[in-house]
């Protein structure tokens, strides 16, 4: 039998849990031949709060999801499928489906070191905002666009009482 990559589905926020609990029952049932890995896919966000001040931290790539390693059978099926936190594994109940090669490197891509980051924001289309930094600092505008991709927020500026879009960095504008 081959060894696969499962999704498992747990509780949101007990991935950590199943994890610990997974590597406790592999242990206690003797499961080692069976069950070799166990990921809950990281990647490093940066996150912009207020005052532009720039916060990394590790997020979870799939909240409320594990992946295992394993070669399927009735006692490893079991084994997981009755672990505290785990609901189920993606794919039929009868017959859980594996991920594709292609899908895990796809997955673990996300979580390499070298992958470029993420900048999340809290900064929402409609909110009010003030420049900090730049030519028009100490302007006041409303949010009309937010890209984290590119870290670029763009907002609606009252320049000479004409509404003008203006694209700005995260870290130019904070929330009034």
């Amino acid at each position: 039998m081959a060894k696969k990559w499962y999704v498992l589905h747990t509780y949101s926020g007990y991935e950590n849990k199943v994890k610990q609990n997974l590597e406790t029952r592999i242990e206690t049932m003797g499961l080692e031949n069976n069950v070799f890995d166990i990921q809950i896919p990281m990647e490093t966000v940066t996150e912009i709060r207020d005052g532009g001040r720039r916060v990394e931290s590790d997020k979870k790539v799939f909240p409320g999801y594990v992946l295992v390693r394993m070669e399927l059978d009735d006692r490893s099926w079991a084994a997981v499928r009755n672990t505290p936190g785990v609901t189920g594994f993606v794919g039929s109940q009868a017959s859980p489906a594996p991920l594709t090669r292609e899908e895990y490197n796809k997955i673990m891509k996300r979580t390499d070191r070298q992958a470029p980051r993420k900048t999340s924001t809290d900064l929402e289309v409609g909110q009010t905002i003030k420049v900090v930094s730049g030519p028009l600092a100490e302007f006041d505008g409303i949010v009309s666009e937010v890209s984290p991709e590119t870290n670029k927020v763009k907002v609606m500026v009252s320049i000479f009482g004409r509404e003008t879009p203006v694209e700005l960095s995260f870290d130019q504008v904070a929330r009034i």
